[in-house]
C-alpha cells in the first residue's frame, strides 16, 4: 500500500491529539457526567449503587494521568503546525528561488485553526501546573514572580478552557474539510495577495 492512495500518513500523528483530549481534565468532566452519570446532577439520587470509590487510583481510570505527557507531545504538534502555519502563509517566487508573503482563504483558515488550537494546549491545566505549580513561595526572588506573573495569565485562559476545547475542535473539522476540497478539486482556493 503506497500511503498517499490508500489513507493519510496524517493517521500516524493522530494518537497525538487523541491522547491529549480524551485525558483532559475538561473532555473527563464531560464523558464522566454523559457516559457514567458521575456526578448526575445537584439534589439528584445516584441511578445505581456504586463500589468503593477509588477515583482515578485503579484501571482503567489511572491510565488519565497520561495527560501531562500527551500535553509535552501535543506541544511539540504545536510547533510543527506554526511551522506548517508560516508555510501556507507563503509561496514559492516564479523563478524558484526563495519565497514570498501569499495570503488565501486557506492560509486565514489555517492560521485560525492554529491560534485555536494554541489556546486550546496552552491553557490547559497541565501547562498551568508547568509554569506556576511546585513553588511554595512566589515572592522570594524575581524568577519566581515572573514564574507567577506568567501562570495568572494562564489561569485566565484557563479559565476558559472548555470554549477553547471546542472552538479548536470545530476548526479542526472545518480546515480538514476545507483542505479536502482545495486538495480534490472541488473549489480552488482564493488567494489574496501572492
Amino acid at each position: 500500500m503506497i500511503a498517499g492512495k490508500h489513507f493519510s500518513p496524517a493517521i500516524f500523528i493522530l494518537p497525538i491529539p487523541l491522547l491529549f483530549r480524551t485525558t483532559c481534565y475538561y473532555y473527563r468532566k464531560a464523558y464522566y457526567r454523559a457516559f457514567f452519570q458521575d456526578p448526575t446532577a445537584c439534589a439528584v439520587k445516584e441511578p445505581f449503587k456504586r463500589p468503593k470509590y477509588t477515583g482515578e487510583r485503579q484501571f482503567p481510570f489511572v491510565l488519565q494521568n497520561v495527560h501531562r505527557y500527551a500535553f509535552y507531545l501535543a506541544a511539540i504538534v504545536m510547533v510543527v503546525l506554526w511551522y506548517d502555519a508560516v508555510i501556507a502563509c507563503t509561496a514559492s517566487n516564479a523563478d524558484g528561488a526563495g519565497r514570498h508573503f501569499s495570503m488565501g482563504v486557506g492560509s486565514i483558515i489555517y492560521l485560525v485553526n492554529v491560534v485555536l488550537l494554541s489556546l486550546y494546549t496552552f491553557s490547559c491545566h497541565s501547562w498551568r501546573h508547568l509554569t506556576g505549580g511546585c513553588l511554595n513561595c512566589y515572592s522570594t526572588n524575581s524568577d519566581t514572580k515572573t514564574r507567577h506573573s506568567v501562570w495568572e495569565r494562564i489561569t485566565h485562559l484557563n479559565e476558559n478552557h472548555a470554549l477553547w476545547a471546542w472552538c479548536s475542535l470545530i476548526s479542526v473539522a472545518v480546515t480538514d474539510i476545507y483542505t479536502r476540497f482545495v486538495a480534490t478539486g472541488a473549489i480552488t482556493d482564493f488567494r489574496f495577495f501572492g
